[in-house]
Order: C-alpha cells, then sequence, then structure tokens
C-alpha cells in the first residue's frame, strides 16, 4: 500500500527509497546535525517529508555530485538546510564549487583544481598495471577563482561520460598489458 505523500516513515521505507543501507542513515544522522527524525519509544525512528527531502539532498550531493561529507557540512552551514532540501531536484540551483582544501587533506572534487597522469608502462612483473595519479596545482593553498563558476548539468553529464570512457580504457589497459 502506497503511503500518502505527507505521511511519516520508518528507516526502512527511507532506506529502500534511497537506496542505502539503514547504518548509512543513522550514520549520516550522526554527520549532519539537520537531519533529526521524530523518535517514538524504543527509539523507532519516523521521518517526516521534510527529513526524506533533506536526505536526498544529501544522497544526490555525496553520491551524485561527488561531495565529500565536510563539503555537504559546509553547503549546509553556508547554504542551509532548506537549499540542500531542494538540491535534488533535476531544475534546482546546484552549488558553486570552491575548491578549497580541508585541513585534514580532504578536497572537494573541482574541475580543474589538478593534474591526472597515467603510467602504462610496469616497473617490476608483479605491477598491477596502469597507474593513474593525481598531481596538485601548484598553489594549493588558494581556492579555484569563484570566475570558475558552477558546473552545467550538460558538463557533468559529460565529464561522468568521460570517467566512464577512461575507466574502460583502464579496463583494456590491464587485459593487454595481464
Amino acid at each position: 500500500m502506497e503511503k500518502a505523500p505527507g505521511a511519516f516513515r520508518t528507516i526502512s521505507e527511507v532506506a529502500q527509497e534511497l537506496e542505502v543501507p539503514q547504518h548509512v542513515l543513522r550514520f549520516w544522522e550522526s554527520r549532519f546535525r539537520e537531519i533529526r527524525p521524530m523518535k517514538r519509544g524504543g527509539g523507532r525512528r519516523y521521518y517526516r517529508p521534510d527529513d526524506l527531502d533533506l536526505l536526498r539532498g544529501i544522497r544526490h550531493l555525496l553520491y551524485g555530485e561527488g561531495y565529500t561529507i565536510r563539503g555537504v557540512q559546509r553547503l549546509l552551514r553556508e547554504q542551509g538546510a532548506r537549499f540542500v532540501q531542494n538540491v535534488w531536484h533535476s531544475d534546482a540551483a546546484q552549488p558553486i564549487p570552491q575548491g578549497e582544501v580541508e585541513a585534514d587533506g580532504e578536497a572537494e572534487m573541482v574541475p580543474g583544481a589538478g593534474t591526472f597522469s597515467v603510467s602504462a608502462a610496469r616497473d617490476s612483473p608483479g605491477d598491477e598495471g596502469p597507474q593513474v595519479s593525481w598531481k596538485e596545482p601548484a598553489a594549493t593553498a588558494g581556492a579555484i577563482p569563484a570566475s570558475t563558476g558552477a558546473m552545467s548539468r550538460e558538463q557533468a553529464e559529460r565529464l561522468r561520460a568521460a570517467l566512464h570512457d577512461l575507466t574502460e580504457c583502464r579496463r583494456l589497459l590491464e587485459a593487454a598489458l595481464g
């Protein structure tokens, strides 16, 4: 039986709808103070429609846009929960990448923030194939200028397609060198 759009949902219903395990939802609760489902006797969680939209936005940013936990926390702090609740909609405004490197070394994904290099040669017989490395730009302390702007959905899709192509190339290279 389908629930009404405004009905509260249990953690199992939310996990099924978002296609994430229940323990991930509990983990997100520990990392995002904005997630506050109602709890009844015995600790059973009930998510309101706004809670579900916030979780959809967090999932979209983490899994769809490649943000880190800290990046989403920063967006919640700077843009607010309403922004994140709506960001998962196809016509919603998307966050502008900042390109900042966090204090613990965890960086947000930003186009043009560095370069990848691929080495197809093996140094020894035990090597596992092509090696991919990331080189930070010379000025890692600064952020990418704000004039870079947000990546459009079309650019993000093209980037995803390129990543898919590169992954397939790596697989072919590994097979050829294997």
